[in-house]
């Protein structure tokens, strides 16, 4: 019981920051879906499928704080479809960024007592 409700916890902690670690990699620099999907395979906590990951690339191009392009690979292979942050986007990383400094300090609080 105790490990089903810790998969549970980890579950909502990956859903509550992953868009938050994707926007920190594309921050940084454009990157293909794929790609994305390999570097948060470094993070156990914040490894994720194709069927997590491209639904919310959309959700955060809906929204304005990333961009896609398709750039053309080696010769015989498919052309990649890159995503990177509009400036929105980096406006939204600012905000994102105070809130989980904001999250770990409250933590930090609550567990000195």
């Amino acid at each position: 019981m105790v490990i089903k409700m810790n998969e549970e916890w980890i579950s909502q902690i990956k859903r509550g920051t992953l868009e938050y670690a994707i926007i920190l990699i594309l921050s940084k620099g454009d990157r293909y879906g794929y790609e994305l999907i390999q570097m948060l395979e470094e993070f156990p906590m914040l490894k994720t499928k194709e069927s997590t990951i491209y639904p919310l690339l959309r959700r955060l191009m809906k929204k304005g704080y990333l961009e896609s392009y398709w750039k053309n690979m080696e010769e015989g292979t498919p052309p990649r479809k890159y995503y990177k942050i509009t400036e929105n986007g980096i406006l939204y990383a600012k905000e994102l960024d105070k809130d989980w400094s904001n999250l770990i300090n409250s933590i930090s609080e609550i567990k000195r007592g």
